[in-house]
């Protein structure tokens, strides 16, 4: 039966965890690509008896071609069933393309992608309001700042990339205008889109869910937390060369890579307890909700009276850390640690196997 199915991603983001999982469960997988970056999918990661993950490749010139009548046609051919991650969302870059052009089933929610962005409505601000899950104050009016605040305006050059900068005043949050504007780091129209939050002081861990419409149940796969630069680097200086460097160059938050992390067992009810709030705020706002994975990623702050999660970012698809699988709690639940990717082929298995495939396709 499986084998009547294509799991299908865009090569980039997550897209080995995605065809791992996918050919554990018997899915034969399909890979897009852009030209000039397939050989990860074609060369190093293909399958041949035994080893590799990815059966098919399809090259494109631009990520964006995959919208094209013919690109769309060869992926209903092949009876494909698309998982979405961040990159397809960026490189896409049109959430009403995703919704209404793309053809394609998809796993997961299509309508509740663009939440991610927060200029939209609903976003996820929206969202967390509805869960009551506490985030960042932010800060319609710099010249209400009257706390240590972080700055997050899109780059000029890559616009799916953030530049950051601090600010504890009014006056502190104008000279980090003035000094981005001036390398041209972002432009006066993205200052105007731009968030200013508190700064939250605490330990950053990702929790990744997984939501289960076929069994009407939340799942905790794995947490995570992330490796940036340049921030890592600067952090890691003498601090009498931190300060002169970091006006320098500024300060970046960019992801290179995500490490393993576990939490106190203590935290986890009420970790569990903010993702049932998430998923419930979810099918009121987007129908039909979360579907599939969906991640919450969190500062820890200390006590007293008690530790406190505080959500900075919602990642309402696939997260973009295969290593989350390293950590023990999909472990408690299956009896045997599993990635996201698998948990994904899994659910598509399971609802095929019982006639409720609808469930889980937008």
């Amino acid at each position: 039966m499986n084998k009547s199915y294509t799991i299908a991603v865009l090569g980039s983001h997550s897209a080995l965890d995605v065809c791992r999982g996918a050919k554990d469960l018997g899915f034969k997988t399909l890979v897009i690509c852009k030209k000039g970056r397939e050989k990860t999918y074609k060369k190093y990661y293909a399958t041949n008896g035994e080893l590799g993950c990815v059966d098919e490749v399809i090259v494109l010139d631009e990520f964006r071609d995959i919208l094209s009548e013919k690109v769309q046609q060869e992926l209903l051919k092949r009876n494909a069933i698309f998982i979405p991650h961040r990159s397809f969302e960026v490189y896409i870059n049109d959430y009403n393309a995703i919704e209404k052009k793309f053809k394609v089933p998809m796993f997961g929610n299509r309508f509740l992608l663009k939440a991610e962005e927060r200029g939209v409505k609903p976003n996820q601000y929206d969202l967390l309001d509805a869960a009551q899950i506490r985030y960042p104050q932010q800060f319609d009016d710099p010249k209400k700042i009257d706390r240590l605040c972080i700055v997050k305006v899109l780059e000029k050059e890559r616009g799916f990339e953030r530049a950051f900068f601090f600010a504890e005043s009014f006056e502190e949050y104008k000279l980090g205008v003035a000094h981005g504007l001036g390398l041209g780091k972002f432009t006066e129209e993205q200052i105007k889109s731009s968030v200013i939050e508190e700064f939250i002081v605490g330990v950053q861990v990702n929790f990744n869910f997984f939501y289960s419409p076929v069994n009407k149940r939340l799942e905790l796969i794995g947490t995570d937390t992330r490796r940036q630069t340049n921030i890592e680097g600067l952090t890691k200086l003498p601090s009498i060369y931190e300060e002169e460097l970091i006006k320098k160059i500024g300060v970046k938050y960019e992801e290179a890579g995500h490490i393993a992390v576990t939490v106190l067992e203590s935290l986890l009810e009420d970790v569990f307890a903010m993702g049932e709030r998430f998923v419930e705020a979810s099918q009121k706002m987007v129908s039909p909700g979360v579907i599939g994975p969906f991640g919450l990623q969190t500062m820890i702050t200390a006590g007293p009276p008690k530790k406190e999660i505080i959500v900075f970012d919602v990642s309402p698809r696939m997260p973009g850390s295969p290593g989350i699988f390293a950590t023990p709690y999909s472990g408690y639940l299956f009896g045997q640690n599993i990635s996201m990717g698998k948990r994904v082929a899994m659910e598509i298995k399971e609802a095929i196997e019982k006639g409720e495939l609808k469930k889980v396709l937008t």
